[in-house]
């Protein structure tokens, strides 16, 4: 672990994390370039790659090998299409959001514990299901199920205006006291990120209405709040099925020649089942069961 991740994780925020309060950092800023949407890491060589980091972002060469490594794999599964996702994939800095003892597997395939019993999605399906909502420039995107904080992160490479919501109060807390550890080292980008503790299953109906939304959690319906809350011709990714088997679905509304506004899906994964923690639901502000019917 580099000297500067593990200020990182052993200031206030491993205090946050076993007793959910947020406490101040006095942690200097490591960022050296600051991040524009002009900014372009190298794409073809690895080791040009890490130097870049290393120089403009004031990354360790550790993770920046593995993320990386990981990169070649998304881009060769398809799970990243287009210049602007591979991008923020190659920026988002995955290590600063996994718990200290999985940092050595921070960029690998799988879901990963990250306490409180959810779990950080793996970067490829982050990639894909980002990739899958075409983000462009000032769209404004409605995530539900901040977790550990990464999702939102790689959006804010993509847009300014990322809103994320998070059931579980002292995972909501501890993340967005990382946000803030990390604007306060330079990674400025993150100030695009606004979140909240909520039940997502009801969106943030005042910021709205989105251009995207990205769901992180397993459902056995679409949310109506949700789509209402979706623009015409707004695009929604979203795990939906029976718990333990659900299908990712792009669902996108629009509007047709008759007036009548209608949701059309299609899977992401062409049928394959992709298993996602439960879509939990508050009441009385305390979680209690699932929004499934």
């Amino acid at each position: 672990m580099n000297r500067r991740h593990f200020l990182h994780m052993s200031s206030g925020l491993v205090t946050a994390a076993l007793t959910g309060t947020i406490l101040p950092d006095t942690a200097q800023a490591a960022v050296s370039t600051p991040w524009t949407p002009q900014m372009k890491p190298p794409m073809g060589n690895g080791e040009e790659f890490i130097q870049w980091a290393q120089k403009n972002r004031g990354e360790s060469a550790e993770y920046l090998r593995k993320r990386w490594e990981r990169y070649q794999a998304v881009v060769s599964n398809k799970d990243v299409l287009d210049e602007r996702n591979k991008t923020a994939f190659l920026m988002a800095p995955r290590e600063h959001f996994v718990l200290p003892r999985n940092l050595p597997r921070a960029y690998e395939h799988a879901f990963l514990d990250i306490g409180y019993g959810v779990t950080i999605s793996g970067p490829h399906i982050v990639s894909r299901m980002t990739t899958s909502i075409d983000v462009q420039p000032g769209d404004k995107i409605l995530e539900i199920g901040t977790g550990s904080g990464y999702q939102s992160a790689y959006l804010s490479y993509l847009t300014d205006q990322v809103f994320t919501i998070e059931i579980i109060q002292p995972l909501a807390e501890r993340t967005r006291g990382i946000y803030d550890q990390l604007i306060g080292e330079g990674y400025s980008e993150f100030k695009a990120i606004q979140s909240r503790h909520a039940d997502g299953y009801y969106g943030w109906e005042e910021a709205g209405p989105f251009d995207k939304i990205i769901v992180t959690c397993g459902i056995d319906h679409i949310p109506p709040p949700l789509l209402k809350q979706l623009k015409v011709g707004g695009i929604m990714v979203i795990p939906v099925g029976p718990p333990g088997a659900q299908r990712v679905l792009k669902v996108v509304k629009e509007e047709g020649s008759d007036g009548v506004v209608r949701a059309t899906r299609s899977d992401i994964y062409g049928g394959r089942i992709v298993p996602f923690v439960p879509f939990t639901k508050l009441e009385g502000g305390t979680i209690k069961g699932t929004h499934n019917q």
